[in-house]
Formats: C-alpha cells, structure tokens, sequence
C-alpha cells in the first residue's frame, strides 16, 4: 500500500492521531512520529527548530528503507512538510498541510508566545496543563512550552518558508485551513497555496484550529482524494 507519513504540530504527539490513523489504515501504511523533544523523546540539542524536525523524518525514512512518501503535516507538521520538499524534495510526495501558520513575523511570533505561559496555563486551564505533562511524559512539559515559544521568535524573525522559497516547491499541495481557526488565517494560507507552482487552497466548514476537534471521518477522506 502506499505509504503515508503522519506529522504532528507544536505541543503535539503522534498519539493525537490515532483516532485519524484508524480510519486511514485500510488503505494506506500510515506511519507516525514524535519529533524530538515531543511524546517522551529526549530533547534535541540546541532547541526545536525545522531543521532538527525535518531530519527527524529523514532518519525515520532511512531506517524505514522508504525512498519516498507523502504527508499530511498538521500546524507545524506542515511547515516540516514544506521544508522537507524544498530542501530534500526526492524523498517526498504529495503533501496536504491542515491549520499552518505561514505568516511569521516577530509580531506574530510574540502574540503566539503569549499563549505559551505554563503558569497562566496551569492555573486557568488545569485540564489541559495535565493533558501536555502526559502527552510529553517523562520531559517536563514547562520545558516543551519554553522550547516551542523558543522556536516560534526563531521563526518570527528568520521564516523560513518565504515566497521565494515556496516557489521552488514542485509538489503536489493541499494547504488547508479550518474555518473557525482562531490561529491561522485564510488569507495568509490561500496566499501559500497561490504561491505553490501545483498548490491548491481548501477551506475546512466548521473546523477550529486544534486537531482534537477536527472532524477525523471528513479529514481522512479529504486525504485519501487528494493523495489518491
């Protein structure tokens, strides 16, 4: 079968996709990852970056003895998607990126890091503190937010995934964004697709940004018509 790879977004875990995973398995060999630093792997020297992310891939493909495969990327996954095709584009197929931020700028990087406060977020949404000190179990999720936010003023003033960069993208792409997306905006997201040489725009009815509340049965076949 052909094999499609899953990628996560910042805080995320390939866990998350299970539900997804579930309903793509009878047509595809669906691979996951926890990039580093994300699901109990050790974090990467340095930091998070795209970089460290995209040879996370490149070793999981190695040791898979895969040539090639195809990716939907959520949020942040996308963006590893996208540097993957622009930097090694052998080794990937079709992409379909859900809910990616392409709009960084050191204004956008900071507002983003507002959210990224592990006091604040312990104390008003509790629920979701012990969600990501499970999810990144045995890594102390504090570490995880500070290494995210870290990641996020990086990006803010050095994008990586310009114009000009996306332009030399020769892939099949599917960049979509949910319609009730508090994060990623329509605009910055047709944008990217408009940009692609072979990109193509979608926008999701009724879907908010995080990927929990995602409507998996809809999402999987959306991937299976655009992967095929």
């Amino acid at each position: 079968m052909t094999n499609l790879l899953l990628l996560h977004g910042a805080l995320g875990s390939a866990a998350l996709f299970d539900p997804l995973a579930s309903k793509l398995e009878s047509d595809y060999t669906v691979h996951r990852i926890n990039f580093a630093g994300h699901g109990g792997e050790p974090f990467p020297e340095g930091g998070y970056s795209m970089p460290h992310f995209g040879q996370n891939v490149l070793a999981y493909l190695d040791a898979q003895q895969i040539n090639q495969i195809n990716i939907f990327g959520y949020s942040m996954g996308g963006y590893v998607a996208l540097w993957l095709a622009h930097n090694h584009p052998d080794r990937i197929g079709k992409i379909f990126t859900l809910a990616t931020k392409f709009a960084w700028s050191p204004e956008s990087a900071a507002q983003e890091g507002k959210m990224l406060n592990a006091d604040k977020i312990a104390e008003k949404v509790p629920k979701f503190a012990a969600a990501l000190e499970a999810r990144h179990a045995p890594l102390d999720w504090r570490q995880v937010l500070s290494h995210t936010k870290d990641m996020m003023e990086g990006l803010g003033a050095n994008p990586l995934l310009t114009e000009e960069t996306l332009k030399t993208i020769p892939h099949d792409c599917l960049i979509a964004v949910g319609d009730q997306d508090q994060m990623v905006s329509r605009e910055e997201t047709m944008h990217a697709a408009q940009v692609l040489p072979k990109g193509k725009f979608a926008c999701m009815a009724n879907t908010p940004h995080p990927l929990e509340k995602v409507d998996t049965a809809r999402l999987a076949q959306w991937i299976r018509e655009f992967i095929g």
